[in-house]
Parts: structure tokens; sequence; C-alpha cells
């Protein structure tokens, strides 16, 4: 017969068996825990990357495949070929002697992707922009220049070139006064005039428009007109026949959708 002792011997052990049963139970479920925590954040890892994936994707600029997120064919005028890279400078030059071209006439080609343009260049009325000009040709500032805007409007209507950075915004490191405005405000189709800032002091730089439509040009300073187009407005024509690109400030004044580029400039001066 069991002493007393012995059952509550017995009874202890009873009890440290179900307390080691307990302890075992609970460390178990931990574990279940750890791991389905472990699980859990693998799979938010994997989902997290396969999100990140498809956005990189999406956005991607470059593929191995060509065809894939290629850049739309440019619109090419008949004659033109494809435009070189755009160079994306402006320079830092010093304004020239307008004695330079001082009661000279000069002839200008441009040799552009569609074709020469051909200008007559009048240092007797505007001596600056004329020597500008001529400096201008002579150091290359304008190669591989895109002509970077064309208006179409009913009273504009005019291809604007000579900025190297083809963004509208570059200049050659100097710039200049207003000189031969009509005080109309009238540009008559084949006028060669300067762009220029709204500073009519010093406001002209290397920027200057084409003038493929009679225009009119209401302001109480004016633009400077230098010459005339002697030959080569037949391809102003086709890039203004185009139009405007897709996309730009308005469907009648932006970047030509048809591009030319000025390729070089030389000049030589007329003798009487």
């Amino acid at each position: 017969m069991a002493t007393r002792q012995q059952e509550r011997d017995r009874a202890r052990r009873r009890y440290e068996k179900r307390q080691a049963e307990q302890a075992q139970k609970s460390a178990d479920q931990a574990r279940i825990s750890r791991l389905m925590a472990v699980v859990g954040t693998v799979i938010a890892v994997v989902a997290l990357a396969a999100i990140l994936g498809s956005k990189l994707s999406s956005t991607r600029v470059s593929s191995p495949d060509p065809t894939v997120n290629a850049s739309p064919t440019p619109v090419l005028a008949q004659g033109c070929t494809k435009p070189p890279a755009t160079l994306g400078t402006s320079a830092t030059l010093e304004a020239p002697d307008p004695a330079t071209a001082a009661g000279k006439t000069f002839t200008a080609t441009l040799k552009t992707t569609c074709g020469d343009l051909v200008f007559t260049l009048d240092g007797a009325k505007a001596p600056m922009a004329v020597a500008s000009f001529l400096q201008l040709a002579k150091t290359d500032y304008w190669v591989d220049s895109p002509c970077h805007r064309l208006t179409t409007t009913a009273d504009l209507q005019v291809l604007q070139c000579g900025d190297p950075t083809g963004t509208g915004s570059g200049n050659p490191g100097y710039g200049y006064a207003v000189e031969n405005a009509p005080k109309t405000g009238r540009y008559p189709r084949g006028t060669l005039a300067m762009a220029r800032t709204s500073d009519a002091a010093k406001g002209n730089g290397g920027q200057f428009f084409i003038v493929w439509g009679d225009s009119t040009l209401i302001d109480k300073d004016g633009y400077t007109i230098f010459g005339t187009v002697t030959s080569g407005l037949d391809i102003v024509d086709k890039i203004a026949a185009l139009g405007v690109a897709e996309g730009s400030r308005t469907p009648e004044d932006g970047a030509p959708k048809a591009p030319i580029s000025i390729l070089r400039v030389t000049t030589t001066e007329k003798k009487a």
C-alpha cells in the first residue's frame, strides 16, 4: 500500500509531465508561427518584386528588340534627308564690329538636309546683323542646327532657325539692338529677319526667321530685316506645307512636322 509520500511523488510527476507536455505544445506552436511569418515574408517579397518588375518593364526606355519602344520615323519632306543629331550647345563669342559689313552686300549659302538656301545679306541697311551673321557662319556656329519653329497662322508665316541647341533659347553669347525694322510691321514673303527676345536693345543674337508667306508683326520696336531669300524658298514651302508637329504648343506654332537642319553656312562678298 502506497504511503502518503509516494502518492505525493506520483502526483508531482503527473503534474510535471503535464507541464512538460504543455511547454512542448507551446514551443511547437511558436515554431509554427515563426515559420508562417517567414513564409509570409517570402511571399510578400516575391509579390513586391513582381510588381516592381512590371513597373520597370512598362517604363523602360530601351529594349534589345529594336521594334519595341522605337522612336517614330520622322516625316521627311520630298528631297530631304534625316537630320543629324543636334550638337546642343551655344557659344560664348564677342559681338563683331558692324564696320566689317557696313555698306556691303553678301551672299550666304545654307547647306541643309533639304537642299541649299541662298540669301542676299544687306550690310548697308543692317550692318550689325550682317556682321554677326558673317561671324557665326565663319565660326561654324550653325553646324547641324535644326530649324526649330514653324508658324502657320494667317498673319505670321515663318520658319525660325539659328539655334544650335534646338530649344529656341540658345544664343552666341552676345546681343545687339534692332535695326532696319519696318514701321508698317509688314514682312513680305522671302524676307530674312532676326528673331529676338523682348529686349529690343540687345535681344538679337543668332536666331533668324525666313518669311515664307506675307506676314504682319505689330511691335513697337519691330524686327531687323537684314536680307532676302534669293533661292530655295520652295524648300521652305515644302516644310510649311506639312505643318506643325503633333504635340506642339498650338496646331499652328511649334516644331515643323518635317524636320530641316542647317549643315553648314558659307558666305561671300558681292563685288560691285
